[in-house]
């Protein structure tokens, strides 16, 4: 199998950056209560990073065009949460990232050389995806995926990553991590539940143990405890089919 290329990573990364940096940014007559926007929103950006405000960039403008190419009840004005489709784009380099992490952890280096490699690297893109944002660069933004967002969550992963390779291989503590391997080895499963079933688990949870957790915590905590709840059955679930040995793969 060929070796991924840090390059590759690179390039879209500066591409994607680039291409919303040449989309015209919003000017001060831009009407954003019409893509779903309050005028005077606090997240809104100024000066050059206005390029990556929501509902009016190019990634908005892109979805404006292409979805409306399909027969729709109503034309595309704009997504509520600003989700995009081209974030597909830089999502690539995520992958890519988690590629070249998978090599170096699968290299001959010692597992101390690992295990530095993994520090280094985690908080060398959390501080270039910091950087960029401080500097007026690149947002870090989420639902558009920017390129600094994708280092900053790259680099947070990869440190995870890290304390847990630590843990785990360095220091051979193994048992307290049953419960992520039972999630790991159905991560797909895991992923499509959250997005197809989460509501309506959340709704479950809350008519049947509504009244019991809304005594048991504050109902500042409450969105916390439906969450917990979600989880718990979603991984009982997922230990089910651990234990019947029903793994989703691509």
């Amino acid at each position: 199998m060929a070796k991924s290329s840090p390059h590759v990573v690179l390039v879209i990364l500066i591409a994607f950056w680039g291409a919303f940096a040449l989309y015209p940014a919003p000017g001060p007559s831009f009407d954003y209560a019409q893509v779903g926007v309050p005028p005077n929103w606090e997240h809104n950006y100024t000066g050059f990073l206005s390029h990556f405000n929501k509902n009016s960039n190019l990634s908005w403008a892109f979805d404006v065009w292409f979805l409306n190419l399909f027969p729709r009840v109503e034309p595309f004005v704009y997504n509520e949460g600003g989700w995009s489709t081209l974030s597909f784009i830089p999502t690539l380099a995520t992958m890519i990232l988690g590629l070249l992490t998978g090599e170096w952890l699968r290299s001959t280096k010692s597992r101390a050389q690992k295990l530095r490699g993994l520090v280094i690297a985690g908080v060398g893109l959390v501080l270039a995806g910091l950087v960029f944002q401080w500097a007026g660069i690149c947002p870090i933004v989420k639902r558009i995926w920017t390129s600094s967002y994708t280092l900053y969550s790259g680099g947070l992963v990869i440190l995870m990553l890290a304390g847990f390779y630590a843990m785990i291989d360095l220091k051979g503590w193994r048992r307290w991590a049953f419960p992520l391997i039972v999630v790991g080895m159905n991560s797909i499963a895991i992923y499509v539940m959250s997005w197809t079933m989460g509501d309506f688990m959340r709704a479950a949870v809350q008519t049947h143990m509504g009244a019991v957790i809304s005594t048991l915590v504050s109902p500042a905590l409450l969105p916390v405890a439906y969450g917990i709840g979600v989880m718990v059955i979603f991984w009982m679930i997922l230990f089910w089919m651990y234990r019947r040995k029903i793994f989703l793969r691509i």
